[in-house]
């Protein structure tokens, strides 16, 4: 069924982006796409210096090609690098670099790496950032550390599906430290994110009215009147002898 198909398609390249993950340590490696074409598979690397991907002369990616080829049976994987634009606001490589650093400087100086890099997050323009770094740090018995800076969303669609999460794990004496970042990018748009507009005044010129000329009416003719008469008093015809 195409149900199958799908999920056999996304098992696949979440099995890639790991085998990638693994293979690429400490050369700032953010995320993986698989893209499938008429050609074959594109297989892009999202990473923060592509060079140490590259290698000399393309060495290594051409081990990681014919590796991909031969573990997943891919007939003609096509690899892309691609740099990111900002790796101070990409949380899988700020977990990396985390991870890294403690490798090399150890456990006791964790405190000043977490602020350090809370600090250069925060002055690229992140609008907030969190990261919890747990395991037997400093002493014997296992903790979490959390650092924390700005403002950073716990919970909704925006904490689920836009704040970058990602996570690391460092290989130390005491044992292994997991490290959790999460970054709220600034193009991140809030619902509660109101921005009032300045209201422009507006001169409004007077307009020069037109005297409105007066209807005349139109007086009716008047009818002449026929004049009065007079009734004249009645004579009698045999008059009065004297």
């Amino acid at each position: 069924m195409i149900e199958r198909k799908f999920i056999k398609e996304n098992l696949q390249e979440f099995q890639v982006h790991e085998f990638i993950k693994e293979s690429l340590k400490n050369v700032g490696h953010s995320h993986t796409k698989l893209l499938r074409t008429p050609l074959g598979e594109k297989i892009v690397i999202y990473a923060s210096r592509p060079g140490l991907i590259v290698g000399r002369k393309g060495e290594n990616i051409k081990k990681l090609t014919n590796v991909l080829k031969k573990r997943f049976n891919f007939e003609n994987p096509q690899i892309e690098i691609s740099e990111v634009e900002n790796p101070s606001l990409d949380a899988q490589i700020i977990a990396e670099r985390i991870a890294s650093t403690l490798e090399r400087f150890g456990i006791q100086k964790f405190k000043g790496i977490g602020h350090k890099t809370m600090q250069d997050v925060m002055n690229a323009g992140a609008m907030g950032i969190e990261i919890i770094v747990s395991g037997k740090v400093p002493s014997a018995r296992a903790k979490s550390w959390r650092f924390y800076s700005g403002y950073l969303k716990k919970s909704g669609d925006i904490a689920l599906n836009q704040v970058k999460h990602a996570q690391a794990q460092a290989q130390l004496k005491p044992g292994t430290v997991g490290i959790k970042v999460s970054i709220m990018t600034p193009e991140i748009h809030r619902p509660d994110d109101i921005h009032v507009l300045d209201q422009k005044e507006q001169t409004i010129a007077p307009t020069k009215q037109e005297p409105k000329q007066e209807e005349k009416k139109e007086q009716k003719p008047k009818k002449a009147k026929a004049p009065k008469t007079q009734s004249k008093p009645a004579v009698n015809e045999n008059k009065e002898t004297q």
